[in-house]
């Protein structure tokens, strides 16, 4: 296998054969792969590992490429043929694990039988998750229940790929009158002229949502606005939604489990779908001592604007806290914005993670899907690690959340990883909530590159457990909150980097809202694991009804944001994830004791953590680094702070 970086195309139909062929010719790949597997007699267990780790290859690198370009592409006809390709690779993917005589290649292999050096490479472990995704698939069932395994499984993929191009393509508008957009940045009013019939049009882009939503004073325009982001892809998604939730059940009692949160949870963190509410309750009760101070502060401040208003929505949230993060803490957002020009935004966070990683990225002019992608050699001394492609700005068509996906997946020194950042950010100024998601998924970037040399595809790159997985990221958000990192690349319009008293006032404003914060991702969790668990008959009902109990925040009343839930394709009822990893991710940063640029600490974690892939338990990653098991302390601390 090679280690030269992917060469792109650069008319439209070489990218229509890059989304066909290409894939085609892996899938075609891991056939003859499982054919040899399954014909050839003699082959030794280390041999039979070895094939398998090849087929396993092509496999993700089929659908990593497919996915990309299916989120990306600007034309729509290649995006539909990396989708239908993706869809193939998942067929694939699940009619290997249904395999009986691929599956008699492996079942009587035990880890005695391998050679020495792969047993020191990690390949028991490898044997052990391999055994364990054939029962998963459904190997072991009857001929009968296997094909209805398949059917399912390939039905899940497509229903996935539908829910997921709704949102991509649900983008909505709203026309408002010039005043309604009273307490928005100057630059964002001039990015938004009066038509000819004397109204301003806004979009559910982030570049839209985020401005609106935070800062304009009139409650009727962040209602219109938010509430057509809640109902992207709907009513698409309505009927999607509701089949993929029941072929999810009947293909985990198919397979033995006693719902979907039951399998998904198998292999994480977390060990089984039952604890999942556990969990959420640990959540609810930590975060119970200042939601109720924190939403009384909110409706008292709603109050001065409206004095009849009764509650608190999820359209006047964040307007709320930054109200009062500027009237009471002294921290104005569009004064903090003024530090965040994109073009500083972008070479501060190469440079700060740089650093912190020892890496550089050193650009490289490569033909790629789009004008907007900026691509990096990933570089330590003179080895070239990766390749990273940055896709930063909203476009039609164009995935419109933030977000990581892996393109070319590699093992140890065969194939040079590369990974992608498909996020929305404005060209001029940056809230700072945009810079921390910058960090965060360029976590997720390095955490991927950094990963791709374990020996095992199964366990290169980010191939942990998904409820760690988000923790690096997380970890790393923590940069864009050090004055010393910020001051490093920030500048206003005069040129001072932002000060360091200001980000002291940020970093105490910060503190204010976090108990309801805790509140919103709570919704988002017991939505993702009860429209699972539970299957409501009612989605909007359901939806809107654990959303209202979770968070004093009320959600806005007859939409439906289920629809536009993205997450419940790839996380499905594990939404969790993100929590659970939180808590992870403070005990991680406790190691750096307040210096985010020890260079001892930074080193070890990149070894122990990052570059080990998924070659340990998560759990285990964690003890290397920490020196013991990590706890909740640290999180509890966290949340406490806003008291």
């Amino acid at each position: 296998m090679t280690s030269a970086p992917l060469e792109f195309p650069t008319d439209h139909a070489g990218w229509i054969a890059f989304a066909t062929d290409r894939p085609a010719a892996r899938l075609a790949e891991v056939r003859a792969i499982d054919a040899r597997l399954i014909g050839e007699a003699g082959l030794s267990a280390s041999e039979r590992l070895a094939l398998l780790d090849d087929a396993e290859i092509a496999l993700r690198r089929a659908l990593s490429e497919g996915y990309v370009l299916s989120e990306a592409h600007p034309d729509a006809d290649v995006r539909a043929a990396a989708e239908e390709q993706v869809q193939a690779a998942e067929a694939l993917s699940a009619a290997r694990v249904l395999d009986r005589d691929l599956w008699a290649v492996f079942e009587g292999i035990a880890p005695a039988d391998l050679e020495p050096a792969d047993l020191e490479r990690g390949a028991a472990r490898v044997l052990e998750h391999v055994l364990r995704d054939f029962r998963r698939g459904g190997v072991d069932l009857d001929d009968a229940h296997r094909e209805r395994a398949r059917e399912l499984a390939e039905r899940d993929t497509a229903l996935s790929l539908a829910f997921s191009r709704n949102i991509r393509d649900g983008r909505r508008e709203v026309k408002v009158a010039p005043d309604a957009l009273a307490g928005l940045p100057e630059d964002f009013v001039a990015r938004h002229p009066v038509d000819d019939d004397g109204f301003v049009t806004l979009s559910t882009d982030y570049t839209d949502l985020l401005p609106v939503r935070e800062y304009a004073h009139d409650r009727a325009t962040r209602v219109a606005l938010v509430g057509a982001y809640n109902d992207m892809a709907w009513p698409e998604n309505d009927a999607i939604l509701g089949e993929l939730l029941a072929v999810r059940d009947e293909r985990a009692q198919l397979l033995g489990y006693a719902d979907w949160p039951a399998y998904e949870t198998e292999t994480r963190m977390i060990g089984a779908g039952v604890e999942i509410p556990r969990f959420l309750e640990r959540l609810a009760a930590a975060s119970a001592p200042a939601t109720g101070p924190e939403y009384e502060r909110l409706l008292a401040r709603l109050r001065q604007d409206d004095p009849e208003a009764t509650e608190v929505t999820i359209a006047d949230f964040w307007y709320l806290i930054g109200q009062i993060k500027r009237e009471e803490y002294d921290v104005d957002a569009q004064e903090v914005r003024t530090y965040f020009s994109f073009d500083r935004v972008l070479p501060g966070v190469l440079e700060v993670t740089g650093r912190l990683l020892d890496l550089d990225y050193r650009p490289v002019e490569v033909p790629t899907w789009h004008a907007d992608v900026r691509s990096y050699d990933v570089v330590r001394g003179d080895v070239v690690l990766g390749r990273i492609h940055l896709d930063l700005h909203p476009r039609e068509g164009k995935f419109n959340h933030a977000a990581c996906f892996p393109l070319a997946p590699a093992v140890a020194d065969r194939g040079l990883p590369e990974g992608v950042l498909l996020c929305n950010f404005s060209r001029g100024l940056l809230e700072h909530d945009d810079v921390i998601t910058f960090f965060h998924e360029f976590g997720h970037l390095v955490h991927f590159v950094l990963g791709s040399r374990q020996p095992w595809s199964r366990s290169s790159g980010i191939k942990t457990e998904w409820d760690f997985v988000e923790a690096p990221s997380q970890m790393l958000e923590a940069w864009a909150w050090d004055a010393g990192v910020l001051a490093s690349f920030t500048a206003n319009g005069a040129g001072e980097p932002i000060p360091a008293d200001l980000v002291a006032r940020m970093r105490r404003a910060d503190a204010f809202g976090r108990a309801l914060e805790v509140r919103r991702q709570l919704g988002h969790a017991r939505v993702s694991y009860h429209l699972h668990a539970d299957r409501p008959a009612d989605l909007p009902a359901a939806t809107e009804r654990l959303y209202a109990e979770s968070s004093p925040v009320q959600p806005l009343r007859g939409r439906h944001s289920y629809a536009g839930f993205g997450h419940l394709t790839g996380y499905g009822a594990c939404y969790y994830t993100y929590q659970w990893s939180l808590v992870i991710a403070k005990d991680l940063l406790s190691a750096f004791d307040g210096d985010l640029m020890d260079a001892e600490v930074a080193a070890r974690y990149r070894t122990e953590v990052l570059e080990r892939g998924g070659s340990r338990d998560a759990a285990d990653l964690v003890r290397a680094f920490l020196g013991r098991d990590y706890a909740f302390d640290a999180y509890a601390d966290w949340l406490a702070e806003g008291r």
